[in-house]
């Protein structure tokens, strides 16, 4: 059976402006928290931040090889600035942080999705260790790929 690697992946890096990408988010309170959640979760990630698809921003990358033999790329973590919603990206998944996120403020899940309204009623000083511990665990999983892979 044919491997399946990351050009078969639908959501690819691109070269475009992260920043040019936010500025076009038109919800003004949207927009506004999608700059706040750029500088820290490049803080909190050490990592550079690059537009994955259309509209995620990805920080770092690694490299994965499934059971099935499906391989790829993805980022270690991330986020969409949705209608609905802001969308934070916990790539291991919300086990290892029960006791943080009950500190969060409001929030729903879903397999690696963190899903918040505005970041005022959030304490972002809790989100941050939620994403730099969920890149620390990413990076002792996978073999991080490209820039910063000391980090």
């Amino acid at each position: 059976m044919p491997r399946t690697t990351a050009a078969n992946n639908k959501t690819q890096p691109t070269e475009k402006s992260v920043k040019t990408y936010l500025e076009s988010v038109s919800h003004e309170g949207r927009r506004e928290d999608a700059f706040l959640l750029l500088d820290m979760m490049t803080r909190a990630s050490g990592e550079p931040a690059t537009l994955w698809g259309t509209s995620m921003i990805g920080f770092g990358r690694y490299h994965y090889v499934y059971d099935s033999g499906r391989e790829g790329d993805h980022f270690l973590t991330g986020f969409a600035p949705r209608k609905a919603n802001m969308v934070v990206y916990i790539m291991p998944g919300f086990e290892p942080y029960g006791n943080l996120l009950s500190q969060l403020g409001p929030y729903k899940t879903g397999r690696s999705c963190l899903y918040l309204g505005r970041l005022s009623k959030i304490d972002m000083q809790v989100l941050e260790e939620i994403v730099s511990g969920s890149v620390a665990l990413m990076k002792k999983r996978y073999q991080p790929v490209g820039t910063n892979q000391n980090g």
